[in-house]
């Protein structure tokens, strides 16, 4: 059995570790933290001269964003990975920053796992690993740069330190922790996690397992420290003196902004993400109410429920609604839907009907880990900026010329899927002391309409990355094309792949060879059938043409 309980327990981190791999890029909510780990390992945090040094290389002086982000997490990354870098090389940097983000949080789940074991017996610990680990979206998003991620795993450990011990109390240290982490993770990450916080104060109150004494000196110790630990340094990067998760509520909640970014109906996070977020259809519609109104699991499942949803609630009235901004609650309610399938489970002997639904929990987790498996797989097909840049790279390499000095430009939907500083520079660049680099390789991100319909703009660059290569002007060819997911395409045999090659120079590289080779296999083994992702072209790779060379005929 122990041999078990290790299988289970490394399924988290495991899995956390595959999706990384499987979709190593970062779209541009991830981009803040992301460049500004970079610009930390890279350049450092200079002592004299502050301003012009951070102005003159640190990202965020040109892409500021909408509000400002905290550099806390990213500073702790850089800090944490920067011995890991130096030995396995600055190419590999984005994974290992990305890993360490996600292995920190998969600790945190598995901390979930600890204390239902030591709760509610080595059987419920099991059913959460089992199913936390068949759910996509958490263990998709786990070492991915967001400021939601740096929170959850603060969150995360929170809650673990809720549950009760043996006895079935929470002791009032452990209650005070989980405010203080609450706490750390509102102030410096998250602001609206405050809800949250809220919410698991007022619970702890009314059911008396804390008062108020003990509560409002482990709130305002933790609150304290952490503008302690967020102002300065934040100040410090943005030049400045900042809170900036004061900045993001007053834009988020008093301003009404994040609206501009689209918003939902006040019901979405429960009719459509939260069924998506926890994936297994039981989950929410029959082993979360099972726990809840059960009288042998309803006391242990309301510590963790109650607050959890509340917190949804209340935040369903902002008008803006991104499944991430709940991803919070996954541990908690996953850990009440292990206790309803625990009761069940141990059960299954004493009647047919616990028997049936027993079996219909076993064939539920299965079918997640398949529906998470082809949800990871499309998932990968969306990041054609980064994939892109990597064929850009291995197109420059080949040619000798090109190695050692070009300039690239990246265009928007390049840089919202996939391009980063990491993948712009595969060697570090040069630092504020100088230092030899015989690469040299500029990149520029212009966006501004006005300029890029000029001739002129285009003759400084070797390389560009479109997606429409109408819009590069000058003499440029398309050396490859990068694909992206657009649906799902059911082939018979006597139908012909939609394979968009015609009116486009250059061959598909990247996940869209990969997809059509697989295609091409599954259809040699199936006489022609297929149902899987349909690509379509999102990047073209276009190379100045030199001297000497033919000017082709662009084609759109």
């Amino acid at each position: 059995m122990a041999a078990l309980d290790i299988l289970i327990a490394l399924l988290i981190p495991t899995l956390v570790m595959v999706h990384l791999l499987v979709a190593p890029y970062t779209k541009v909510e991830e981009s803040f933290n992301m460049q500004a780990t970079h610009d930390i390992l890279v350049y450092g945090m200079p002592t004299h001269d502050v301003h012009s040094r951070l102005s003159a290389a640190y990202d965020h002086f040109d892409f500021p964003g909408a509000v400002p982000r905290t550099f806390v997490g990213s500073v702790l990354l850089a800090g944490t990975t920067q011995w890991f870098v130096n030995v396995f090389g600055f190419h590999h940097a984005q994974v290992i920053i990305r890993a360490t983000l996600g292995i920190f949080n998969a600790g945190a789940l598995l901390l979930v796992k600890s204390s239902m074991e030591r709760a509610f017996g080595r059987n419920a610990g099991r059913w959460y690993a089992v199913l936390q680990a068949s759910q996509f979206h958490v263990l998709f998003y786990a070492s991915r740069t967001l400021p939601n991620m740096f929170a959850f795993g603060l969150t995360t450990i929170a809650f673990s330190h809720l549950l009760p011990d043996a006895d079935g109390r929470t002791p009032v240290k452990q209650f005070r922790l989980a405010v203080v982490l609450l706490t750390g993770a509102t102030a410096v990450f998250r602001s609206e996690l405050a809800i949250l916080l809220a919410a698991t104060g007022i619970y702890g109150l009314a059911t008396g397992q804390i008062t108020l004494g003990k509560l409002l000196p482990a709130f305002l110790t933790s609150f304290i420290f952490s503008l302690a630990m967020s102002i300065p340094i934040d100040s410090y990067f943005w030049q400045k003196i900042l809170w900036p998760e004061l900045w993001g509520f007053y834009y988020n909640a008093i301003l009404g902004s994040s609206s501009e970014w689209g918003t939902s109906p006040w019901h979405y996070y429960f009719t459509s993400a939260l069924p998506k977020i926890l994936i297994n259809p039981l989950t929410l519609t029959f082993l979360i109410p099972f726990a809840l109104t059960t009288p042998g699991t309803s006391r242990q499942a309301r510590p963790l429920a109650i607050p959890s949803l509340a917190f949804v609630v209340v935040y369903s009235l902002q008008p803006h609604k991104e499944a991430r901004f709940i991803f919070y609650v996954v541990p908690p309610l996953t850990a009440v839907a292990a206790l309803g399938a625990n009761f069940i489970f141990t059960r299954r002997q004493k009647s047919a009907a616990y028997m049936l639904i027993s079996l219909a929990l076993v064939a539920s987790v299965i079918l997640s880990f398949v529906a998470s498996t082809g949800m990871l797989i499309i998932s990968s097909l969306n990041y054609p900026g980064g994939d892109a840049l990597s064929a850009m790279w291995a197109i420059a390499e080949s040619s000798s010329s090109d190695l050692q000095s070009f300039t690239v430009h990246t265009d928007v939907l390049s840089c919202m899927t996939g391009v980063t500083l990491f993948g712009q520079h595969p060697v570090a660049p040069l630092d504020f002391n100088g230092g030899e680099n015989t690469l040299s390789v500029k990149f520029d991100k212009t966006e501004d309409e006005t300029t890029l319909r000029n001739p002129e703009f285009w003759e400084k660059f070797d390389y560009v990355l479109a997606e429409d290569p109408a819009k590069v002007l000058g003499p440029f060819q398309i050396v490859g094309t990068v694909e992206g997911y657009a649906g799902v395409e059911f082939l018979k045999p006597d139908s012909s792949a939609n394979d968009i090659e015609k009116g486009v120079d250059g061959t598909v590289l990247g996940k869209g060879l990969q997809v059509r080779k697989l295609r091409d296999f599954v259809r040699s083994l199936t006489g022609g059938w297929w149902v899987g992702p349909r690509m379509e072209p999102k990047i073209h790779i276009l190379r100045k043409v030199r001297e000497g060379e033919a000017r082709p005929a662009m084609s759109s």
